[in-house]
Order: C-alpha cells, then structure tokens, then sequence
C-alpha cells in the first residue's frame, strides 16, 4: 500500500480503464490507479455512470492489472452491486477482486445501509476506500453534477458522512466537488488520507481522470481538471493525415510494403 501517514508526500492518483492506461500510468510512478466507473462516460458513452455494470468493472480491472502489475490498483463496484444488502455486496466484492487482481474497492456514499458494507468489507480482509461530496452513481438525488457542502446541512452531512466513512473501516476517502475550505476541515479531522477531485489543495492527495488531464475530448473543460496534454487534437490531426495519405496513394510507401523475390511471383502467374 502507499505510504499514508500525514508527512508523506501527496499522493498521486489517477484513472485507468485499459492496459495501455495502466502502463502508462504505472511508468509516470503514480501512487494509485482507479478504474473508475466513470469509464461509463469517457470510455463506453454512457451519459451517467449509471449503466456500468459489474463485468464492465471486472472486463477493464483485469486490463489495467495486466498493465500495472506493481501499483495498488483501486477498483470502483457499480451502481446497484452494493446496495442490496451486505450479503449481495460481500459476493460481488469478492469477485471483483479475484478475477481482477486489485488492491482495494471503492465505494460511494455515507448512508447506514453503505457504512455496513464498508464495515463487513474491511472486517473480511478487503481494503475499502470511501467516497464523499458529490457522487455520481446518485448524483440525481444530490440535485445533478453540482457543488456540494456549500450550506450548513450539506457541509455538516459531508463531515459526518467522511468521519463516518472512517469510523467504518475505510483506509482513506475521495472528497468530489466540495468546497476548498470544507475539504481543508475533513482532511484536519480524518487519520485516514483524503484524495481530492474538485476539493483544493489541502487533501492529502488528488485523483483525476486520465482522459481530462490528457484533453482527449475537444473543447471539454472541466472546472476540476487541468489539461496537461491535447491528445484529442493530436489523435484528430494525425487520422486526418493519414486519411490524406491513403486516399492521394502515398500511404503505403515502399518502406511500409514487403517484397517476394521474381521467380516466386512468376510461378503464381
């Protein structure tokens, strides 16, 4: 596992959703990967990650370990495997990390019905990170894809919701889209690290997904991310020429074609 104490440097995490992801993000020395279910969005299509099933999650988990097989992987269970008793959530669990080889599970949310999953979860011997602030898996119910704990009920239900998460068994917890100030507080309370998206500086580390720092989607951006790449346009720009090429007839050249000698080619005839 990561070195977690408070003196550490900040962790480093990212997403990865394929092997190429994964190699690439283990070769860059992040601290940890998520195959996020946001791979809904940014991999399958889907509008939400609603849609994402468990076999998405174990089909792309078991990619990223075969690229990254020397970093703590974190993978996320879906909307629906962990919110039909513990029973159900301990089975799909235990799946998840067999067939995919991670190091931890990610959960959303602080509810009674949650707590008790990352309490058996964590007393049966599998890591579990929490999840606070603005969830996607139930971001309807939270208003949509919206700043949270910007009002006393909010902030205090996102506190508690972290120390909660803690209180439960959960080795650190990811704070999304929440206040800078709000952030600075949980981190000050919790033992555990907090890795935050949209949620400042003062976590004890940041997460983003890969394809908002790499700029794979033209003229999206993101208020929680910062673009490091335009891999978006570069991909564009580079099918574009070769589209060029094979239809001008200069692609394949020599160099990219194989002979056969004369006498082999005169047989055929």
């Amino acid at each position: 596992m990561p070195e977690l104490t408070a003196s550490a440097d900040p962790l480093v995490m990212v997403t990865a959703y394929d092997y190429p992801g994964g190699r690439h993000a283990e070769a860059a020395g992040v601290d940890l990967i998520l195959v996020g279910d946001s791979l809904g969005n940014v991999v399958l299509g889907y509008d939400s990650t609603a849609p994402v099933t468990l076999a998405d999650m174990i089909h792309h988990g078991k990619a990223v370990r075969r690229g990254a097989p020397n970093t703590f992987l974190v993978v996320d269970l879906p909307f629906g495997t962990y919110h039909t008793g513990v029973h159900d959530a301990m089975r799909h669990a235990v799946k998840v990390i067999q067939e995919t080889g991670a190091d931890a599970l990610k959960l959303e949310g602080s509810t009674p019905e949650v707590l008790d999953v990352v309490g058996t979860l964590t007393r049966n011997g599998i890591p579990v990170m929490g999840h606070v602030g603005l969830m996607p898996q139930t971001a309807t119910a939270q208003g949509g894809l919206t700043v949270q704990g910007k009002d006393d009920a909010s902030a205090r239900r996102t506190l508690d919701g972290a120390l909660a998460l803690q209180d439960a068994g959960a080795f650190a917890a990811v704070l999304e889209a929440i206040p800078a100030r709000l952030a600075r507080l949980i981190t000050e309370r919790l033992a555990i690290p907090t890795i935050g998206i949209g949620a400042g500086v003062h976590c004890r580390g940041q997460v983003l997904v890969t394809h908002d720092l790499l700029g794979v989607y033209e003229g999206e951006h993101k208020k929680i991310a910062k673009r490091y790449a335009e891999v978006g346009q570069v991909s564009r720009e580079a099918i574009t020429a070769y589209a060029a090429e094979v239809r001008g007839r200069t692609f394949p050249a020599r160099e990219n074609s194989f002979v056969m000698k004369d006498d082999v080619l005169d047989k055929l005839y």
